[in-house]
């Protein structure tokens, strides 16, 4: 019985430990990214992910790959944002109170727990990019990025 329990305990600890795959998010919220074409050219794009340095460089990873889908060479960002839920960090406790009653007799009963999550149950950090594409030569502004470049450098991040 020992070893069931402490064998459930480690696939509970690996599978809050393990990212996401790189790709859709399933839901409102959920890790993964979503896009929204704007206006022709114009963008606004979406990563949600435990980790803030995560959720920048998959933002940009999902904008070069629309880039290159549309056969453009380069995106600039024209704005965006970072939000982070607050989430569930930390321990937390609970009293209850519950009772009963059946052919055996009736029945009053308190509990109280302490929570501690584990792995990176924390909060959720989403990266949002306005973005527009453009062809040809690479404008020289700090806001613009090679699509090609970004998909090459990012790529062996993806999960």
């Amino acid at each position: 019985m020992k070893t069931l329990m402490a064998a459930s305990a480690l696939v509970l600890l690996a599978a809050c430990a393990t990212h996401t795959p790189y790709g859709p998010a399933r839901s409102d919220g959920a890790a993964g990214y979503t896009s929204q074409k704007i206006e022709q050219g114009r963008y606004r794009v979406s990563y949600t992910d435990k980790d803030a340095a995560r959720s920048h460089d998959m933002a940009l990873l999902r904008a070069a790959e629309i880039t290159l889908q549309e056969g453009a060479d380069w995106f600039e960002i024209t704005g965006g944002y970072t939000d982070q839920d607050a989430g569930s960090a930390g321990p937390r406790s609970s009293v209850s109170l519950g009772g009963s009653r059946g052919s055996y007799g009736s029945g009053v009963g308190m509990g109280v727990g302490i929570g501690i999550p584990l792995g990176s149950s924390g909060s959720d950090v989403t990266t949002v990019i306005d973005m527009v594409t453009g062809k040809g030569e690479k404008p020289d502004r700090p806001t613009v990025y090679d699509a090609r470049s970004v998909d090459i450098n990012l790529r062996g991040n993806a999960p």
